[in-house]
C-alpha cells in the first residue's frame, strides 16, 4: 500500500497480496473478454453496412475491439499463471458462465441507428470508465489501456459520425436513431454498474478503489457520463426516454429514473435477448481454430 501510495506500479512480478491479484484477475479478465464479445453486435452490421465506405469502417473497428481483448487477455494470464492456470481456462470460464461480459453486449442490434449508437455510446461510456483507470497502480493494465484509450477514441468518432449523417437525414432516418436511443438507455445507464454493489459497504467497486486501481465510484462515473452526452444528445434534436431526466442545480447531480437491476443480474448471467447466440458463437469461432493454438503450441515446443 505504501508503493501505491507513492504513486509507483505494481509489476507482473511483484508480491501481492491475494485479495489484490483476485480483484485485478477479475476486472482484466472480464474487460478482455468483453472487448471480443463486444465486437459481435457490430460485426453483424459488416456485411449490411450501407456503403463500401460503412462497411470498412466497422470492420475497422471490429479487428481493433479483438485486438483489444487478446492485449487484455495477455495482461490477465500474467495474473492468473502462479494460480496454475492459463488463457484456455479464462475461455473455459467464459462458456460456463463463470467469466461475466458487459451486459450492453448480450443486446440485439436491429437496425444500423443500433450500430451507430454502440460506437457513438457504448463506447462513449467505455472511454469514461477506462480513462478513469490510466492511472491504474497495476502497470501492465494502465500501459494496455493506454493503446485501448486511443483506439477508443477513434471508435467514438465513428459512432458519432454514423448518428450525425442519420439524424441530418430522412425523418425515417432520425427515428432509426431515436428507436435505437429508446431501447438501449437501460443498457446505457446499467454499463456502470449500480451505485453500490452490496448493502455491507464492501464491495467490488470498494476494493478497486482501494487499492488504485481506479479513482472513481460507478455512480460518479455514470453522472460524467450524462455531464457529457446529455447536452449532445439534446442538440441532435432527440429526447432522452426518460421523463425524470433533469439536473439538481442544488445537489449538483442528475436525477433519472433507475433501470431494473434485476435485470441487469440476469443480462449478465447470461439471460440476455442475444447471450446464448453470442456464446455459440464465440465458442464455435474458438473450436473452429483449436489448430491454430495446436500449431502455435507445437512451434514453441520446437524452439
Amino acid at each position: 500500500m505504501k508503493r501505491i501510495e507513492a504513486g509507483e506500479k505494481i509489476e507482473a512480478n511483484d508480491w501481492m497480496p491475494d485479495e489484490y491479484r483476485m480483484a485485478l484477475i477479475k476486472l482484466i479478465s472480464m474487460h478482455g473478454i468483453s472487448e471480443i464479445m463486444g465486437a459481435l453486435p457490430e460485426k453483424e452490421w459488416v456485411p449490411k453496412a450501407p456503403s463500401l465506405y460503412r462497411k470498412l469502417g466497422i470492420m475497422a473497428k471490429v479487428q481493433d475491439e479483438m485486438g483489444h481483448g487478446q492485449l487484455l487477455l495477455r495482461v490477465a494470464e500474467d495474473l492468473i499463471r502462479p494460480l496454475g492456470k492459463t488463457r484456455e481456462d479464462l475461455m473455459q470460464d467464459l462458456f460456463k458462465g463463470d467469466l461475466k461480459f458487459h451486459n450492453v453486449f448480450h443486446m440485439e442490434t436491429r437496425t444500423w441507428g443500433d450500430a451507430g449508437l454502440i460506437g457513438w455510446l457504448v463506447d462513449g461510456a467505455a472511454i469514461i470508465t477506462q480513462t478513469n483507470m490510466l492511472s491504474a497502480s497495476y502497470g501492465p493494465y494502465a500501459r494496455a489501456l493506454q493503446r485501448i484509450c486511443a483506439e477508443e477514441v477513434f471508435h467514438a468518432q465513428h459512432g458519432e459520425a454514423i448518428i450525425m449523417a442519420l439524424a441530418e437525414g430522412t425523418e425515417e432516418q432520425k427515428a432509426l436513431v431515436q428507436d435505437a436511443l429508446n431501447r438501449w438507455w437501460p443498457a446505457l445507464l446499467m454499463f456502470f454498474g449500480p451505485a453500490s454493489s452490496n448493502t455491507t459497504g464492501s464491495s467490488k467497486q470498494d476494493t478497486t478503489i482501494k487499492y488504485r486501481i481506479r479513482t472513481s465510484t460507478n455512480e460518479e462515473l455514470r453522472q460524467h457520463f450524462f455531464t457529457k452526452y446529455i447536452p449532445r444528445i439534446l442538440s441532435l434534436g432527440l429526447t432522452i426516454p426518460d421523463e425524470t431526466m433533469h439536473y439538481d442545480e442544488e445537489k449538483e447531480e442528475w436525477v433519472y429514473q433507475q433501470p431494473d437491476w434485476n435485470e441487469f443480474k440476469q443480462i449478465v448471467s447470461n439471460n440476455g435477448p442475444k447471450s446464448q447466440e453470442r456464446l455459440r458463437l464465440r465458442k464455435l469461432s474458438y473450436d473452429n481454430n483449436a489448430w491454430v493454438r495446436e500449431a502455435l503450441g507445437l512451434q514453441n515446443q520446437a524452439n
